[in-house]
């Protein structure tokens, strides 16, 4: 009977584990300049780090974060940034919350949220704002296979 109930509340449980991971995998930007690996922390938590770039180099160097507001980190390069910081799932709103997205090419961090039309899991819809959410810009990323050359 414990066996039972304990299958029971794990298979009960699977559907939320899949629905939250669904994010995990590869997203082309929109306008496809870059690509960004999104993946899940031991804390429950979704990143996302830029792992392959359209145009990597400038002058014969790896691109950098130039934009940055903080000289230190000027020096970094763009490639293998973690742009997307923080995420949970949110079940009830089926949405990917309290998290904040970093944009190279200001040098900006913002509040950002990311969530799936109903029926499609191949286009992410990605929203960064300040303040409100409904102030903000919104972008769409699609869902790639594999990591790209």
């Amino acid at each position: 009977m414990r066996l039972t109930l304990i299958a029971l509340l794990m298979a009960l449980c699977l559907p939320v584990f899949s629905q939250a991971d669904k994010i995990v995998g590869f997203w082309l930007t929109q306008g496809g300049d870059s690509q960004v690996q999104i993946y899940k922390s031991p804390d429950n938590k979704y990143f996302g780090t830029i792992k392959w770039l359209k145009n990597p180099t400038e002058n014969g160097k790896p691109k950098l974060d130039k934009k940055n507001p903080n000289d230190k980190l000027k020096q970094r390069p763009l490639k293998e940034l973690v742009l997307l910081s923080g995420f949970v799932f949110n079940q009830e709103d089926k949405q990917w919350v309290n998290g904040t997205i970093y944009d190279p090419k200001n040098g900006s961090t913002y509040k950002c949220y990311m969530w799936f039309e109903p029926g499609n899991d191949n286009v992410l819809h990605v929203k960064g704002y300040i303040g409100v959410s409904w102030i903000g810009r919104k972008v769409e990323w699609t869902r790639e296979t594999a990591l790209r050359k």
